[in-house]
């Protein structure tokens, strides 16, 4: 398991979440991906993407503009 992380600043919906599909297809299962964005719209659509695709979302918060979401990496085994 690693931890990486995506910087995602400055970017408008929904540029945050496809960078953040991008970045998790490269990862492998276990793997930590922290994303820092500052687009709000972020801490309903991250989420919300998780969920559909099954990747676990460990954290999220806020610090001044500055939102980081900590997500862990669930691909789903091939026979």
């Amino acid at each position: 398991m690693s931890t990486f992380q995506l910087n995602a600043e400055n970017l408008l919906c929904p540029m945050p979440v496809i960078r953040t599909q991008d970045k998790i297809a490269t990862l492998q299962s276990g793997d930590i991906l922290e994303v820092t964005c500052t687009d709000p719209g972020v801490l309903s659509d991250i989420p919300a993407w998780c969920r559909i695709n099954g990747h676990k979302l460990l954290d999220s918060g806020q610090t001044g503009r500055i939102i980081t979401l900590e997500i862990e990496v669930v691909h789903e085994e091939e026979d």
